[in-house]
């Protein structure tokens, strides 16, 4: 699978950065995991995500909305509050959730 960035849309648009570092605990998280992708796909106004996790264990996810009311159906909805909950609970060392408004944005793709 080759990588890609999401790419550029048009500002402004909402950005939610979640960074994490992970307990040893890993039952169900990468079941959770797949569930919440397939789920946030749903959610009217979700752009995309992109992930990542360094060496060291440090977790980067940045998801995309077009508004911050399409982030708050996300927030909102049922069973990623239960994720969330069950990540708090057993998944987690700490996280830290950044919300911000993109005012500008812009691409580059050698092969276009």
């Amino acid at each position: 699978m080759t990588a890609t960035p999401v790419p550029a849309f048009e500002p402004p648009y909402v950005m939610a950065v979640f960074t994490s570092v992970r307990t040893p605990d890993d039952s169900g998280y990468p079941e959770t995991l797949a569930r919440m992708a397939e789920l946030v796909r749903e959610v009217p106004g979700f752009l995309g995500y992109e992930s990542a996790r360094t060496p060291g264990g440090l977790g980067i996810t940045v998801s995309y909305f077009r508004d911050h009311e399409a982030l708050a159906r996300w927030r909102r909805e049922e069973e990623h509050r239960a994720a969330m909950e069950q990540g708090r609970r057993d998944w987690y060392e700490s996280y830290t959730l950044h919300v911000g408004t993109v005012e500008r944005s812009h691409g580059f793709d050698r092969d276009a």
